[in-house]
């Protein structure tokens, strides 16, 4: 129960002014919310807002602003643990500023800014070429003469137009991420699901794209996508610890593998904010990035996904009166966000423990409480 759960770290700060690159550190400076242009009461009503019982399971929350940690939270809470066989088991976790957690589909979004690193780099072919073209073994796929249509572009916006189902819970093996894993051949398995719609004309969630996606990286690179992760993102971010799951057979877990402390995962938020660059290193293309918040595909009248990411605008009330928020955002099962608020500049990561349960958690704090304490 919510009432229950106890609060274990307050507004944490990290000493240093930034943040800033020194060699491989990266520093963050701290800030109360009142000096980074929050309510001055923000803070309090977070609090209570968690406390209160309108949300649940929550396990971190990390706010910044204009490269300031404003607000960081850890709580005590239900978390699944995986055992060495890959076996979840629930246990009552105290989460902390250097524990990692999953990001699930969070994986995702940062699959998409690999991709674009690489394509910087010359190691993976440009989106528009054709995706069959890199998986040449799969000549005998039915309804080939629409597949051949495919390009890399239509599986990293996930417009492949195949039937594919992640609304059902990923304990049931009718799932299409799970399915696939425990498919003979998970490349044929999402090359061969039936199509349901022209390529590019409809957005269909799909884990099965972004093991496509995932699969020519490392192709393309030469070693498995967490080594590259490592070299090209998370060591020159100043990244610590990660875990990048893998199956029992040794594939990468592509669309939900990671695992990083939440802290971690602001510094890609800060990146992105600053249009792909850390102090005076551009890390991921800045065109890149300007292209990945696109509307590749529309989602909703106010939400629309382009290279793995989603982004919109977000309506709430201030007292000025009813303003939109523009936002680009990595979302993942159980209520983990990766949100950044360009015009205001504000990095916002939650990570929970809400798997496979319809919510939203994590919106109402975004509605409720973060937006509207924008002074």
């Amino acid at each position: 129960m919510l009432d229950r759960r106890k609060l274990l770290v307050g507004a944490a700060a990290l000493l240093g002014a930034g943040p800033s690159a020194r060699g491989d550190s990266f520093e963050w400076q701290q800030a109360a919310p009142g000096e980074t242009g929050f309510a001055p009461d923000f803070a309090a009503k977070l609090d209570q807002f968690v406390q209160s019982g309108r949300v649940s399971n929550i396990h971190g929350i990390v706010i910044t602003r204009r490269g300031s940690i404003v607000l960081e939270r850890y709580y005590e809470g239900d978390d699944q643990v995986w055992d060495e066989y890959g076996r979840p088991r629930t246990e009552r976790v105290a989460f902390s500023a250097e524990r990692s957690h999953d990001l699930r589909s969070v994986t995702k979004s940062i699959v998409g800014l690999l991709y674009g690193i690489a394509l910087e780099g010359g190691k993976v072919p440009p989106l528009d070429a054709s995706l069959l073209a890199q998986f040449p073994q799969y000549t005998d796929l039915p309804d080939m003469a629409q597949r051949q249509s495919w390009t890399i572009r239509h599986a990293i916006t996930m417009t492949l137009g195949t039937e594919w189902d992640e609304d059902i819970s990923y304990d049931d093996p009718r799932n299409g991420e799970i399915a696939m894993y425990r498919a003979p051949d998970r490349v044929r398995y999402v090359l061969e699901q039936p199509i349901v719609a022209v390529a590019g004309e409809r957005w269909i969630y799909n884990g099965g794209a972004t093991a496509l996606i995932g699969t020519i990286i490392e192709k393309g690179v030469g070693t498995s996508i967490h080594d590259y992760a490592r070299r090209v993102l998370f060591d020159p971010l100043g990244i610590g610890s990660t875990e990048w799951r893998l199956l029992r057979d040794g594939d990468t877990i592509f669309a939900s593998g990671l695992r990083m402390p939440p802290r971690d995962v602001a510094r890609i938020g800060q990146m992105i904010l600053d249009g792909g660059k850390f102090g005076e290193r551009q890390i991921v293309p800045a065109a890149w990035l300007e292209d990945s918040f696109k509307p590749a595909a529309r989602i909703t009248g106010r939400r629309h996904y382009g290279y793995h990411w989603y982004a919109g605008h977000a309506p709430f009330e201030s007292p000025e009166g009813q303003r939109r928020a523009r936002y680009a955002a990595a979302i993942g099962n159980g209520g983990q966000r990766l949100v950044v608020f360009p015009d205001h500049e504000i990095v916002v990561v939650i990570t929970a423990g809400n798997y496979n349960l319809r919510g939203r958690a994590p919106d109402d704090i975004f509605n409720d409480v973060i937006l509207p304490s924008i002074r």
